[in-house]
């Protein structure tokens, strides 16, 4: 599918404040998320995903002053791609003395409401991948916001799918395939106090595939949590030792080390 370009025409996007700096080539593209609340309702309704690509846009010129939108594309759950920057002109979202070495892709989710990236929308940040591939001179590299800058951006969920080689849903190109998590049971798994149940010895079991000393014996204690937190850090993510939707996941699809 070729890239579902919106224009900046197209979301009446404000006119920069000033000129924008060359870019002439790129190691690749930065992932970065709201960092705020999305309502999950622009899931049914692209008339919000353009307001709020708009709101960025005034909040970047209004509040940080900034001569226009941070980033360089925008991906929406409806994979679409809208022009922030665009190609060749470098992006203020990376961090001071970060922007020249990537473009930068918002990806619009935040860190409540919609939290979870649908296909959709990874899809859209693949497809802008491409293209600052094909026609901005980008290379191969994709990374979260966070790595080589104090932030939580891009936020757990969309970070963790960064960390496991950005592969395209469906396994239609754009990163290595992976193997497929079984359904999150629905509750988290977490001690004290010790919890039973085949969700645990499941966990428990893939755990051993992948190669942790772990008992599995349907009984979530100290012992897995110690080995959920380690299993945290190697993936980086928060290690709480809570087997969350997150960790669930990323325990079947992650690389192995």
């Amino acid at each position: 599918m070729a890239i579902d370009l919106v224009l900046r025409r197209d979301w009446h996007a404000r006119a920069p404040h000033g000129d924008y700096t060359q870019l002439d080539s790129t190691k690749g593209v930065k992932v970065h998320y709201t960092g705020g609340r999305v309502e999950p309702g622009i899931l049914a309704d692209h008339a919000g995903c353009v307001s709020l690509v708009q709101s960025v846009q005034g909040y970047h010129m209004d509040g940080n002053g900034w001569i226009d939108i941070g980033y360089s594309f925008v991906a929406c759950p409806h994979r679409k791609v809208f022009e922030g920057r665009g190609l060749h002109h470098l992006p203020a979202a990376n961090g001071a003395g970060l922007n020249s070495g990537h473009y930068a892709v918002l990806g619009l989710v935040g860190n409540a409401g919609l939290v979870e990236p649908p296909d959709g929308l990874l899809n859209g940040i693949l497809d802008a991948v491409e293209y600052v591939r094909e026609r901005g001179k980008a290379g191969k590299e994709i990374k979260g916001h966070r790595d080589g800058y104090s932030t939580d951006c891009p936020g757990e969920p969309l970070y963790a799918w960064v960390k496991r080689g950005a592969p395209r849903p469906g396994g239609g190109g754009g990163g290595p395939e992976v193997p497929t998590a079984p359904p999150f049971p629905g509750r988290l798994l977490k001690y004290p106090p010790v919890m039973q149940g085949e969700d645990v010895r499941t966990w428990q079991q893939q755990m051993k595939v992948r190669g942790w000393e772990i008992e599995v014996d349907g009984a979530y204690g100290s012992g897995s949590r110690d080995v959920c937190r380690r299993f945290q850090r190697s993936v980086s993510i928060e290690d709480d030792g809570i087997v969350g939707p997150t960790t669930w996941r990323l325990s079947w699809e992650a690389p192995l080390p």
